[in-house]
């Protein structure tokens, strides 16, 4: 008995000194970077095709990796989209207004994570607690509005004959946003919101300067009731991935919100082979009030008018 627990204390002695017993190895040990993947059905997914986007740091050494969505990626994306969108459009807009209002709920617990990484990206910190903050009031604006703007934009339309005849808008359905390469914070979630406070599915192809950001807010929406499929957010190079987004059949409607001139040419060339709607936006400065209205779900909303006969 007596050897055995001589053993034992020689084995404890041992362990105790193979994990704490050289730092010099503890601070060479090799470095485990983050590998941040697509956001698409509301699933973490490596891209199919196995590349990635090195991040590297302010002394040109790689921080993180991040997955870059191929053409099938993109596919796939799609295909998630549409069947999420019927779903999402049949939500109340009292439980749509709930799950946009949990995203800036959500944010707001994790507001100095997202500065750190703004600050990280090159922006000083009275900037990122700005845009962290403008960014969770944008969220809170728009799910105000779930339940007002088809009663702003409805009408009763005067007929000379006995019908009762009314307009009132509903979702295109399938929405791609670009958003803008400067506001990788604010402009992801003003690419979003609008789009999606009006029932429609959206595939958001984040900030191409800043793809840490918009990875990390895909936990914001994997953490937010967002439906399956309904927010999907990728990581690539808008140049490679624009012509991919204006040719296919199932896309109804685009929104490009940088001023990149040669990339809305091409879509402008392109979005014809199904009759895609075009948004584009340009503006400098994402963090202005005029940055934010109703007219910007109006932009992704068709108008149906219904005839009814009245009378005897």
């Amino acid at each position: 008995m007596q050897k055995v627990k001589s053993k034992n204390k020689v084995t404890k002695k041992s362990s105790k000194t193979s994990l704490n017993g050289n730092g010099s190895n503890a601070s060479k040990r090799l470095q485990v970077l983050k590998t941040y993947k697509l956001y698409i059905n509301g699933k973490f997914e490596r891209s199919e095709s196995g590349r990635y986007i090195k991040v590297k740091n302010e002394e040109g050494k790689v921080s993180a990796n991040i997955c870059r969505a191929s053409r099938k990626d993109f596919r796939n994306t799609v295909v998630a989209a549409r069947k999420a969108q019927s779903g999402w459009q049949g939500r109340t807009a009292y439980n749509r207004g709930q799950i946009l209002y949990r995203m800036a709920e959500m944010l707001e617990d994790r507001r100095d994570q997202f500065v750190n990484q703004l600050i990280e990206q090159g922006q000083t910190h009275a900037t990122a607690v700005n845009e962290v903050g403008a960014s969770i009031e944008r969220l809170v604006y728009y799910a105000g509005w779930c339940d007002k703007y088809q009663q702003i934009f409805s009408s009763v339309n005067p007929v000379a004959s006995s019908y009762f005849n009314f307009s009132f808008p509903e979702p295109t359905g399938v929405v791609v946003s670009f958003a803008p390469a400067k506001f990788s914070l604010l402009g992801l979630v003003s690419s979003i919101a609008p789009a999606l406070v009006g029932g429609n599915s959206v595939i958001c192809f984040g900030s191409e300067n800043y793809h840490i950001t918009t990875s990390t807010f895909a936990e914001i929406l994997n953490d937010s009731d967002v439906p399956a499929g309904s927010v999907n957010l990728l990581t690539a190079k808008h140049s490679e991935v624009i012509k991919w987004v204006a040719t296919h059949m199932d896309v109804n409607a685009i929104m490009y919100l940088d001023d990149n001139k040669e990339l809305i040419k091409i879509l402008q060339q392109n979005i014809s082979s199904n009759v895609k709607r075009l948004i584009t936006d340009s503006r400098k400065d994402w963090s202005k009030e005029e940055a934010q209205n109703p007219y910007f779900i109006l932009d992704t909303q068709e108008i149906k008018t219904t005839w009814h006969p009245v009378g005897n």
